[in-house]
């Protein structure tokens, strides 16, 4: 697997976290612009959980997910410009195929760590059927929006920001080159707990991390991320598992 140089480190001459003098904001726009999108995602989740138990219809608590997307797309293009992670829009061909494969190994793992002791609580899921029959529209939007939109969002928080952000308030002079066992482990295990099935997502988390880390670029851990989203989304069609999703 080949290496390549970290394309949005800090300039030579800028001073590292652990020169640099001055007490740095513990968040900054930099962070803000990060953390917006994600926040704005779970907040919906939490807006939906809330009409759920008010007595809301599951018929139009399914239209919330296009608008948490929607509002998730609008922040990431708003910000769009400034995630210099992100740019350029290129990948090894080693790199990328490692991506895919941690990917599907990832979904394999997450759809069988479903023990009980595996989990916490019991995910709604999303169930896009209307009186028994599949509402293709609402399918494609959670697929293109849980394969394309939410890994960008999940890996500019976690990976991106909250990972060299517990090396150093300014995270943006922090390379992946410093990431170390302490943030790698607080980010697996807050990103594990995120989600039902724990354990998955610890998994799911160790491996991102560590395709961040290996190849110092961020779009790796975002295609390793999409392929399992994606590749999940035909599985719960397929099986019927709309926990899952």
């Amino acid at each position: 697997m080949t290496q390549h140089d970290d394309r949005y480190a800090a300039p030579a001459a800028a001073a590292s976290p652990a020169q640099a003098t001055g007490a740095a904001p513990m968040l900054n726009r930099a962070a803000w612009i990060r953390i917006l999108p994600f926040a704005a995602y779970m907040l919906f989740l939490v807006v939906a959980d809330v009409l759920e138990r008010l007595g809301m219809a599951p018929g139009p608590l399914r239209w919330l997910y296009p608008v948490k997307i929607g509002v998730v797309v609008l922040l990431l293009a708003l910000f769009w410009r400034q995630y210099h992670e992100l740019k350029p829009l290129r990948l090894r061909l080693p790199a990328a195929l490692t991506a895919v494969v941690t990917g599907i190994v990832v979904l394999v793992l997450w759809v069988s760590l479903n023990a009980g002791w595996m989990t916490i609580g019991a995910a709604p899921g999303f169930d896009p059927r209307d009186a028994g029959r599949i509402d293709w529209v609402l399918v494609a939007i959670r697929i293109a929006g849980a394969a394309l939109v939410v890994p960008v969002m999940e890996e500019l928080f976690w990976r991106s920001f909250l990972m060299r952000w517990i090396v150093h308030p300014d995270f943006e002079a922090v390379e992946t080159s410093q990431l170390g066992l302490k943030s790698f482990v607080i980010t697996v295990l807050l990103f594990g707990f995120e989600h039902n099935l724990w354990l998955a997502g610890i998994v799911a988390g160790a491996a991102y991390s560590l395709l961040y880390m290996r190849h110092r670029n961020l779009w790796s851990p975002i295609l390793a991320h999409a392929v399992t989203n994606g590749l999940l989304g035909g599985w719960v069609l397929i099986t019927g598992n709309w926990s899952y999703w």
